[in-house]
């Protein structure tokens, strides 16, 4: 049945109730390039939230901190009834070493800098944005409790971190007493689809709600891209479309994954860009993709995707096409044998 930025889901193992689709403030903004001025950021914000949306997605560093504050300026007369998601760890000051990482001294500045854009008392989610590799494990969560038992955040959670210690955080979180990860935000499309292997099973098992950036893949699943950008650009234009071919995000295998989004496209009388998203919106191990539109009609057309519906032949292909193998030791424990040899339906001969 068709979904509706109203039908709310349950994020990980809270109680918080959020829309299906989050809306991306990253585009909040000019100072990344390829962002949206106040009006537009307006528009797109009011058009959103008329439609009943109520989970808006920002970090402190981008557009350099403008996002934020183009977010609490629109936010100030309806505050109680949105969801806000900013994040911290990245690079604010150049100059200074600790204004970047997981550690207390970076979660502390971060999020009062944040309350101060955001023009509010408290995040209602807040993320680590990028795993640092350096910060002990206890340090981020007793940090991040301290600021949820403050009053200042509400709920944590994490971003672009390995499995194993994103696993290892909720535990020692739930044995000592402390505020538990409710979400996950992690890079998933048809295009990147490695999650699968072992983000995805660990959020279901461990009770955070997966929340995917970039569910078209920088836009290459709308067919923006052709077999002409195969050739590289400068990545120091400045444009989207350098950035995304100098990540590799334009390669012959995503250009043949977006040729069968358009196909499916065709058949179903939608746009690519909604078969991609509605793609990842019906996976059941997502809770609720971050789009990223930079204008009204990029986001009306966005929002389109909750009304679509795909035969079990058009996911076969859209599935057949991007693929990956998971690897060991999933395609192992998948196999014929070792099922049958774990469930006691096969006999093991014995070596003399």
């Amino acid at each position: 049945m068709p979904l509706t930025l109203d039908t709310y889901r349950l994020l990980g193992r809270s109680g918080l109730r959020v829309s299906p689709l989050a809306l991306g403030a990253a585009t909040f903004g000019t100072e990344s390039g390829w962002g949206a001025e106040r009006e537009e950021a307006r528009k797109l914000f009011d058009l959103y939230v008329e439609r009943g949306g109520n989970f808006i997605d920002t970090a402190n560093t981008y557009s350099g901190g403008t996002s934020e504050r183009l977010l609490g300026e629109f936010v100030r007369d309806r505050r109680e009834s949105l969801v806000l998601a900013t994040k911290y760890t990245t690079l604010r000051d150049p100059g200074d070493p600790n204004s970047s990482g997981s550690h207390r001294k970076s979660l502390s500045a971060s999020v009062e800098a944040s309350l101060r854009r955001l023009g509010t008392d408290y995040i209602d989610l807040l993320y680590l944005h990028v795993w640092d590799f350096t910060t002990p494990v206890e340090e981020i969560l007793r940090g991040m409790d301290d600021l949820v038992r403050q009053g200042k955040v509400l709920y944590v959670a994490i971003s672009n971190a390995p499995a194993w210690q994103i696993s290892r955080m909720q535990t020692v979180a739930d044995l000592r007493g402390w505020s538990p990860l409710v979400a996950l935000q992690i890079e998933y499309n048809l295009v990147e689809r490695t999650g699968e292997r072992d983000l995805i099973p660990m959020a279901r098992e461990m009770g955070l709600g997966v929340v995917p950036y970039s569910p078209l893949a920088g836009g290459v699943l709308t067919g923006k891209y052709g077999r002409a950008d195969l050739a590289g650009a400068d990545a120091g234009d400045g444009t989207r479309r350098a950035f995304n071919v100098a990540l590799g995000t334009v390669t012959e295998r995503n250009l043949a994954i977006a040729d069968v989004v358009g196909e499916v496209a065709g058949e179903t009388g939608r746009t690519p860009a909604q078969v991609g998203l509605a793609w990842t919106l019906r996976n059941p191990g997502v809770t609720a993709p971050v789009i990223g539109a930079r204008t009204p009609a990029q986001l009306e057309d966005n929002l389109g995707a909750l009304e679509v519906d795909f035969t079990a032949a058009q996911l076969a292909r859209l599935d057949e096409i991007s693929a990956i193998s998971l690897g060991y030791p999933h395609d192992l424990l998948a196999s014929d044998h070792i099922r049958a040899v774990t469930r006691g339906e096969l006999k093991i001969p014995t070596h003399r």
